[in-house]
């Protein structure tokens, strides 16, 4: 592809911010937003279709379990190379290309999608949505390039929440359809999102710029890889992004599967939870900007605990009413997390290029080159932590049921996770004091 390119690109200068890059950075912003949505929905697409998928498709709740976790898994994959394509052929190139390749699994999907049709089939068409997953992680990559380190939080929240917000869209689409036509027809679903694929696509190509300055660097993959600080924020993001993706996926089964929910109940239901949380998730990210991201991160872990100990209660009472406030407010907090999170990132890389003794456009250059290559790790591992989710939900049912055991397993993690966040980002530790301090508590 041509694509437009610019050569000069400097955020962090008040003056080149306000004059020229501000208008160029919102632009990209917009339609970044447009094309992860519906990278979003197609990737979470099964978590609609197994609503229409009744007895005469020959599934059960285990195999319908295993068809979103296989999407899941995918998606999760694919957001590494995703994340190194930006650099490789430019942000606006590949976002119209990655747009353009969603046509594939909603196609495939649309020919498949009815009673007859082999487990195998919808195992390898369920795994094509999977590259819808990888649009987030190109995305944010590109973002975090656009933006100067004051703005992030705000930015990087706004282009992941309206990304998130395709799940919840995908989910409302599917309940009209079942609430209109009725739970025969998912096809339908599937042709409203073939021209809006169209639309991204061309919308990408009309609107959006190649950042020059954002080259290719395995080196920064490397140095990202090598970071110990990318491990620990995977495993921090794993429980807010993998919670929200995961519980996205599996939350119509689970209404479906342990409340006895018709599809059009199930449905009715299942789009709230994720949409607060994709509402939520900017609003995660400007408390982090104000606050420090360690600091909401470590409060939400808290939070997200104890809502999972009202979810298990219900559960165990047998309670939908309770169940739903309980659940609803994990999705509420897994959205501030992902916002708190990922701000966190460029932060990090930030600090330690300040500690390393850089200044300036050369520190912030360093933190973008090295958070920008760990994003696309962070977001495939945190991406992975829905497919466990998935398989925990499918476990427990198998066993038990119920989803009992498996909100158990999240709560313990949440703890975990509560322990890590404080001990590396919010604990005082006695250190030389000639040594360069990191503030990681204002990330």
């Amino acid at each position: 592809m041509a694509g437009r390119w610019i050569e000069h690109w400097d955020p962090e200068n008040e003056t080149f911010w306000r004059e020229k890059g501000e208008p160029i950075a919102r632009r990209n912003l917009w339609f970044s937003v447009l094309s992860e949505h519906i990278g979003f929905s197609i990737w979470t697409l099964w978590s609609v279709m197994v609503l229409f998928m009744g007895p005469e498709y020959g599934v059960d709740p285990a195999g319908k379990f295993f068809l979103i976790s296989t999407a899941t898994l995918v998606g999760a994959l694919v957001r590494i190379p995703y994340t190194f394509a930006v650099a490789r052929f430019g942000g606006r190139n590949w976002t119209v290309f990655s747009a353009f390749t969603l046509l594939v699994p909603t196609v495939a999907a649309f020919l498949v999608m009815e009673p007859g049709t082999s487990y195998p089939t919808f195992v390898a068409v369920a795994a094509l949505t999977g590259i819808g997953g990888g649009n987030f992680a190109s995305s944010m990559t590109n973002i975090n390039a656009f933006f100067p380190l004051r703005k992030k939080g705000w930015a990087l929240g706004l282009n992941a929440g309206g990304g998130n917000i395709g799940v919840p869209v995908v989910q409302l689409v599917g309940l009209l359809v079942i609430g209109t036509a009725g739970a025969m027809h998912p096809r339908i679903v599937l042709g409203v999102y073939i021209p809006l694929i169209v639309v991204a696509g061309l919308c990408a190509a009309r609107f959006m710029d190649n950042l020059a300055p954002v080259q290719n660097d395995t080196g920064a993959a490397k140095d990202a890889a090598r970071d110990p600080h990318t491990w620990i924020m995977a495993v921090l993001y794993i429980g807010t992004f993998g919670s929200f993706i995961g519980y996205s996926f599996a939350f119509g089964l689970v209404l479906q599967t342990q409340f006895g929910r018709t599809p059009l109940q199930a449905a009715s239901l299942t789009f709230i939870g994720p949409l607060l949380g994709s509402l939520i998730r900017p609003v995660g990210g400007w408390l982090a900007d104000r606050y420090g991201g360690a600091r909401i991160t470590l409060g939400n872990y808290a939070a997200m605990a104890a809502a999972t100990g009202v979810v298990v209660y219900a559960s165990g009472i047998e309670s939908l009413t309770v169940f739903l406030i309980g659940f609803t407010a994990l999705f509420v907090l897994t959205g501030l997390g992902n916002g708190s999170t990922f701000k966190m990132i460029p932060g990090i890389f930030h600090a330690k290029a300040i500690a390393q003794g850089l200044r300036g456009e050369e520190a912030a250059a360093q933190g973008r080159r090295l958070s920008g290559a760990a994003m696309g790790l962070i977001g495939a591992v945190g991406a992975l932590g829905g497919l466990a989710i998935n398989l925990a939900f499918r476990q427990s049912f198998q066993t038990s049921g119920t989803g009992t055991a498996a909100f158990w397993s999240f709560l313990v993690f949440y703890g975990v996770c509560f322990a890590l966040t404080w001990a590396v980002y919010l604990r005082r530790t006695a250190e030389v004091p000639a040594k360069p301090q990191l503030n990681y508590a204002e990330v």
